[in-house]
């Protein structure tokens, strides 16, 4: 543990006022699981009946499973990422929130988000502002077929991929040591941060790809 009266790395951090979570990882884990689990099963049975009943063809399951993500998007940074931005005392409040409490659990992987670190604090806004909005109107144009979609989630996707980019190589130029044990490291700052990656490539690709397919297609009309 570290010093000063908080749990944080490094451990001369001064954080006065702090008050100790009151809510164990579990109690965050599995309510944050359940929710998520409940937005895919509603986006995916909705998309795949109530959706596919128009003129303008069946969505593909990958479409599907595309709102699914993008809806997960969207709401993780509108509903959990949003309150850290407005509630930059979450750390010395008598009485925390839900939320509070998530960033409190999560500042152990990276306690530059105790510290009201600019870095991460610009990566949120964004995060908030305009990811999160744009990761919703992904949704709405995948399921009703806009012309827009791929473009839209190839931007996203790009947006998400480059401030992942500043998170991580931030950290590692600031010299890592910021997470309070290799635990915290690989399940927060490594695991739960990573889908964050690896999904979105996999959507610029694919977007890349049905983009330049409908231009060449395009081209061949023209000629």
């Amino acid at each position: 543990m570290a010093m000063a009266g908080h749990p944080y790395s490094p451990s001369d951090l001064e954080l006065p006022g702090f008050v100790p979570p009151q809510l164990s990882p579990l109690e965050l884990v599995v309510p944050l699981i359940g929710t998520s689990l409940l937005v895919i099963t509603v986006i995916w049975l909705v998309s795949g009946h109530v959706l596919n009943t128009g003129r303008s063809g069946r969505l593909s399951k990958a479409d599907r499973l595309l709102m699914c993500w993008w809806a997960i998007t969207g709401l993780t940074h509108l509903i959990i990422e949003a309150p850290l931005l407005f509630t930059p005392n979450y750390l010395t409040k008598e009485n925390p929130s839900f939320f509070d409490e998530i960033w409190k659990e999560y500042s152990k992987a990276d306690s530059r988000y105790a510290t009201g670190d600019t870095t991460t604090g610009a990566i949120e806004v964004i995060a908030v502002f305009l990811q999160g909005p744009a990761s919703l109107l992904a949704v709405y144009a995948i399921a009703s077929r806009k012309s827009y979609s791929y473009i839209l989630q190839f931007s996203v996707s790009m947006g998400h991929i480059y401030a992942m980019l500043v998170y991580y190589i931030t950290a590692y130029l600031d010299g890592m040591n910021f997470c309070v044990s290799p635990f915290y490291f690989w399940t927060y700052f490594v695991g739960a941060n990573s889908p964050w990656v690896v999904i979105p490539m996999l959507i610029a690709i694919r977007s890349w790809k049905l983009i330049s397919q409908a231009f060449q297609s395009c081209k061949v009309n023209q000629d």
